[in-house]
């Protein structure tokens, strides 16, 4: 079995953030990463192919005027996908 899991270290124990199914005593094999995890809602997938097709050549300045030409307001749909949840 092979799981990654994220765990707490205090006062010299790692202290596991979920229940494992594990015997009393079992021996396993740990691999440590001090990196924090990923924000539960970020897409990382996304982000990965997004970040892949960005053009440092558009400046900030350039991307703001691009986005004040969309007609209408976002405001109204973030509101309305708050009230979904």
């Amino acid at each position: 079995m092979t799981k990654t899991l994220q765990a707490v270290y205090e006062k010299g124990v790692l202290r596991p953030l979920e229940p494992l199914e594990l015997r009393d005593q079992q021996f396993v094999n740990v691999t440590l990463s001090d990196e924090a995890p990923p924000e539960p809602w970020l897409d990382a997938e996304r982000l990965a192919a997004c970040t892949g097709e960005a053009d440092d050549a558009v400046s900030l300045e350039e991307f703001r005027a691009a986005l004040a030409k969309i007609p209408g307001s976002l405001t109204e749909d973030f509101i309305a996908e708050r009230e979904d949840r």
